[in-house]
């Protein structure tokens, strides 16, 4: 095998099709990856950082699964260090605090079960307190691009490793925005799907109730693929919801503040200027602009630190905190602190839970089927700067994020053109907790500047066996971007047959009788996908119309009558998910 040589920049499609192509291997990326993290370790990334020990099971398991069933067979990825991965210690950033769990963490099962390789965790500001990436005990991390500004936080390790090349993706979290300032600080793709939509079991808490896990990339496609595996409901998890992202579309209309925004630190005139190229850009998207009143987010904004919702931070974390004096940053024990304030009682609290749902119902009602663009960050610092002033700076980082999950609102960070030479800049995109679709629409289209990269032509697409979730096939249904839309079941007119194929699998067979009515899924295809996807389906199966219990018809897959006499029956089940 000739190995070619390795970018710099990990791209998920780009390596499975060198793998597919035996271009390069797990076992050698893995290499390659350890002698980055070594290069790289004054820029404090990591806390429990690559080995080739750790990782061998991992790559070891890889050859027990099929790459063409695991949609991120060999694709490395970093996990912030509040995030549980078995036998790994987590410390969420404090040694005190540390402890080693038996189990992964929900989110990071999943990606493990379709076949991505965690190689480590990373560093991050102290139990996920900050948006600066200064506030750890293992060292500031540096930002990828100016080792004197800062990272972001509190999810900098993560971000930094995959600006690096030493991860393909990384997760983190996201309560204020730490899954987006990081992205936007390093030149990333940092999204932060809807409240619940990922599952939070396994994640060391900071506010739970606000709560979300992100995941950095280098490009918005890569993220996709991640959150395919990662989305969907999880029982065992209490503040999980079964939120779908639909297929890709455009906005009716894209909204901006009346307010101009306010720029800070030692480049606020290049971030002004960025901000201002950036909204020309969006001016050619040739969608209409509505520009809101936006005072009511930042007041919104002020209760996360400044208000009563600091004392859930402080109801997680409190009793560790009087337990281990001086276990903790100074800055970061001051902030969880002041949730324990008298007028953060139970009154105040609930006074703040019904302003915000005031402001909740306003921001979904502005954003029905529309788009909100701000930028990231107002700035950025010297690592220096925020040595000399910790309160103030980390502050002015949240100015356009803290009211995101406050207001159950989803987001995703992409790169705008930079304001500097090495000094990226990003805008953020949220819509409401159902129009996820949405904003990667139109993040699409902003980044690669053509309608046609929007999948707006979709088609239905009913499934009954293999293709559906949780079956080996899903990964077909996801890498022609299909999104799954419910579970149904036929009109009594069907008959369930078994075929003698390897791996076994169902047919579906109109019948002239009475027949059953049999379960089946619901997905959501682009067209520009179809032809592709169908192409793939063998014989004697085909797609042809199918009728639901409704009385509606869609394009589903059926069987060939003939193969009926030799097959066996099985409508008794109801499916093949009772089989």
């Amino acid at each position: 095998m000739e190995i070619m040589s390795i970018p710099q920049t990990l791209s998920i499609r780009e390596l499975k099709e060198k793998y597919q192509s035996n271009e390069l291997t797990p076992e050698v990326l893995i290499q390659d990856i350890i002698k980055r993290v070594e290069a790289d370790q004054d820029m404090n990334i990591w806390i429990t950082p690559p080995s080739l020990e750790r990782i061998q099971p991992y790559l070891d398991r890889l050859n027990t699964m099929d790459p063409e069933q695991a949609p991120l067979w060999g694709i490395p990825f970093a996990i912030k260090d509040n995030i549980d991965l078995a036998g790994v210690p987590t410390t969420a950033g404090c040694a005190e605090f540390v402890y080693t769990p038996d189990e992964h963490a929900t989110i990071v099962k999943r990606l493990i079960e379709a076949g991505a390789i965690p190689v480590g965790k990373a560093n991050l500001d102290q139990f996920a307190t900050g948006l600066v990436g200064t506030r750890s005990p293992y060292g500031e991390t540096k930002n990828a691009l100016n080792p004197d500004l800062i990272s972001g936080g509190s999810s900098s390790g993560s971000a930094v490793s995959v600006a690096r090349g030493q991860a393909a993706f990384a997760l983190g979290t996201d309560t204020a925005g730490s899954g987006r300032v990081p992205a936007g600080l390093n030149r990333l793709i940092g999204y932060k799907p809807s409240r619940g939509a990922w599952p939070l079991k396994g994640a060391v808490p900071a506010c739970a109730s606000l709560d979300c896990v992100t995941v950095f990339a280098n490009s918005l496609s890569d993220a996709e693929l991640v959150d395919q595996v990662a989305r969907g409901f999880e029982e065992t998890d209490a503040w999980s919801r079964p939120i779908r992202r639909r297929s890709n579309a455009l906005p009716e209309k894209i909204c901006l503040l009346q307010e101009a925004p306010s720029f800070f630190g030692p480049f606020a005139a290049e971030y002004k200027q960025a901000w201002e190229a950036a909204v020309e850009r969006i001016k050619q998207l040739n969608i209409p602009i509505e520009y809101i009143d936006g005072q009511y987010l930042s007041e919104a904004a002020a209760i996360l630190y400044d208000g009563p919702w600091v004392a859930e931070r402080w109801a997680d974390l409190g009793t560790f905190i009087k337990e281990n004096e001086h276990a903790a940053f100074p800055v970061t024990e001051a902030v969880l602190r002041s949730g324990e304030k008298p007028e953060y009682d139970a009154a105040s609290v609930f006074k703040a839970m019904h302003k915000l749902q005031e402001f909740t119902q306003k921001a979904h009602q502005q954003l029905k089927n529309a788009v909100l663009i701000m930028p990231t960050s107002g700035g950025t610092w010297t690592r220096a700067e925020v040595r000399d002033n910790p309160i103030q700076t980390n502050s002015q980082m949240g100015l356009y994020t803290n009211h995101c999950n406050l207001l159950d609102l989803c987001a995703v960070n992409i790169p705008a053109d930079d304001a500097a030479e090495n000094l990226p800049f990003g805008i953020t995109l949220f819509s409401g907790h159902e129009d996820e679709h949405l904003i990667v629409g139109l993040s699409d289209l902003f980044l690669h500047g053509q309608r046609s990269a929007v999948n707006k032509a979709t088609t239905l697409v009913a499934v009954c066996g293999l293709h559906m979730k949780g079956f080996p096939l899903e990964r077909q249904m996801i890498e022609h971007s299909a999104s799954f839309i419910r579970e149904t079941k036929t009109a009594p007119i069907y008959k369930l047959v078994k075929l003698d194929t390897k791996p076994e699998k169902p047919g579906l067979i109109r019948t002239n009788d009475t027949g059953a009515s049999i379960e089946l899924e619901i997905w959501e295809m682009p067209l520009s996908e179809f032809g592709s996807f169908t192409s793939l389906i063998p014989a004697p199966l085909g797609i042809g119309k199918i009728q639901l219990e409704d009385g509606t018809e869609v394009p589903g897959f059926v069987c060939e009558a003939v193969v009926e006499e030799r097959a066996e029956d099985i409508s008794h089940t109801g499916g093949w998910r009772y089989m």
